[in-house]
């Protein structure tokens, strides 16, 4: 079976209505932190994979996406190409779930954006919520900041601020595939972006502090636990990188900068009059961004 440009692998399921979780590689996936919680919620809740696009060099160049291989004596064991690729997972006594770890398109992404939309519509998808992380001139001695928002009848804002979530305000360059988040509310489907800000010199192949951030909302808003043995490995990480920064002296003269600006972020948003700080704090955060402090 085929809807858009995915095949179906197994039959559809049926479902009164369901929750889309969804992140972005590369554009807002940092330290794969949104992997890392797409992974699980997949393993949580024995969710299996139903679809995966039927030609994936229809829309990604595989120069950029390269594909990994097994070779043994005898030769090519297997080849495995990079794809986007859809889990579904039954709950009881709750919305069923749709994962979806979908890659920026190269090519044909008007094509790639009408088939991820028509899945949803099969699947009757009622909420999407797109997670992601992105470095910010934050520091790490700080709870992580997570700014989002939301489209439609959705999650009032003061819950969202009694969360912790800070308004996104943006314009410049992003990704096409933003247009699922807009053609999503446009077909009455609610819509939440979050994205957890991670120290730029925070460089880990899987951040379980930027990923324990993005499950306590989660646990809020969608009963989904947290599970016990993130917060250890959180915490080992976050000792490491204590460890690793207290020897950079050059570091060591950036963080109060860092966590200057970051408290008058804050101070603004609570005082909801961020004119009356923008040059000072932005003047801080340039000079951060500015300096090469190397990497944790």
């Amino acid at each position: 079976m085929r809807i858009g440009c995915f095949k179906f692998s197994k039959p559809l399921p049926e479902t009164d209505a369901s929750y889309a979780f969804a992140t972005l590689w590369p554009w807002i996936d940092v330290n794969s932190v949104g992997t890392l919680v797409l992974k699980e919620l997949r393993d949580r809740f024995n969710a299996m994979e139903i679809a995966r696009l039927s030609r994936p060099g229809t829309f990604f160049d595989f120069t950029r996406y390269r594909p990994t291989i097994h070779i043994q004596e005898d030769g090519i064991k297997e080849m495995i190409i990079p794809n986007t690729t859809i889990y579904y997972a039954k709950r009881h006594g709750d919305k069923d779930l749709v994962l979806i770890r979908m890659l920026e398109p190269h090519m044909n992404a008007e094509l790639y954006i009408d088939s991820v939309l028509k899945v949803f519509k099969a699947l009757n998808v009622k909420t999407y919520t797109l997670l992601g992380s992105m470095y910010d001139a934050v520091p790490h001695t700080r709870p992580l900041l997570v700014s989002g928002y939301n489209m439609g009848e959705n999650i009032k804002d003061t819950l969202l601020k009694n969360l912790g979530i800070l308004p996104i305000i943006y314009r410049g360059n992003s990704s096409i595939v933003n247009m699922v988040t807009k053609n999503a509310a446009e077909s009455n489907i609610r819509v939440n972006v979050f994205i957890v800000s991670i120290p730029q010199y925070v460089i880990l192949d899987e951040d379980y502090i930027g990923k324990m951030r993005l499950m306590e909302i989660l646990n809020i808003l969608y009963n989904i636990p947290v599970d016990k043995q993130d917060f250890e490995k959180a915490l080992e990480q976050k000792n490491i990188i204590d460890e690793r920064l207290e020897k950079a002296q050059e570091f060591k003269m950036l963080l109060p900068q860092l966590e200057s600006a970051y408290d008058m972020r804050i101070r603004s948003i609570i005082r909801e009059d961020e004119n009356v700080i923008d040059t000072e704090m932005d003047e801080i955060l340039w000079k951060s961004i500015d300096k090469d402090i190397g990497k944790a």
